[in-house]
């Protein structure tokens, strides 16, 4: 063989040997999505064997969600209480069961503004065109 056939030869097997490289085509594959898997809990045999059989598509009870567990991962989960933080809430001591209903109620006044706030609450609704201004003096 002569020289320009051999470096001729030589360079199309190098050029087909790259062009093995390359991805797509008819030589591409299809990859897993490595960002869509999770984590699986290993199995463990229940005590009670009377259980009924989960629902289908339902998440694990013990699992939480993929998104719960990523945010356990990165924060840590609920973190222990400061002193400070204790001590406050040890001296606000627990709130009634029903205070929200309480507080809601129409009846219950929190906070007394005076005479003038109290006129304004009471004051029928409307569009603003029978209202006065006038100075106290």
């Amino acid at each position: 063989m002569t020289k320009i056939a051999r470096s001729t030869l030589l360079l199309a097997t190098a050029g087909m040997a790259l062009s093995a490289c390359q991805g797509g085509g008819v030589l591409g594959r299809d990859r897993p999505d490595e960002f869509a898997v999770q984590r699986q809990a290993p199995l463990v045999v229940p005590p009670d064997y009377d259980l009924e059989p989960p629902q289908p598509g339902a998440p694990r009870p013990a699992e939480g969600t993929a998104s719960q567990q990523a945010l356990d991962a990165l924060f840590g989960g609920p973190q222990a209480r400061s002193a400070i933080e204790s001590d406050a809430l040890a001296r606000a001591g627990s709130a009634d069961a029903g205070i929200r209903s309480n507080v809601g109620d129409p009846d219950t006044f929190t906070v007394d503004k005076g005479e003038s706030t109290t006129a304004i609450i009471a004051a029928p609704e409307g569009d603003g065109q029978a209202a006065k201004a006038g100075i106290v003096g």
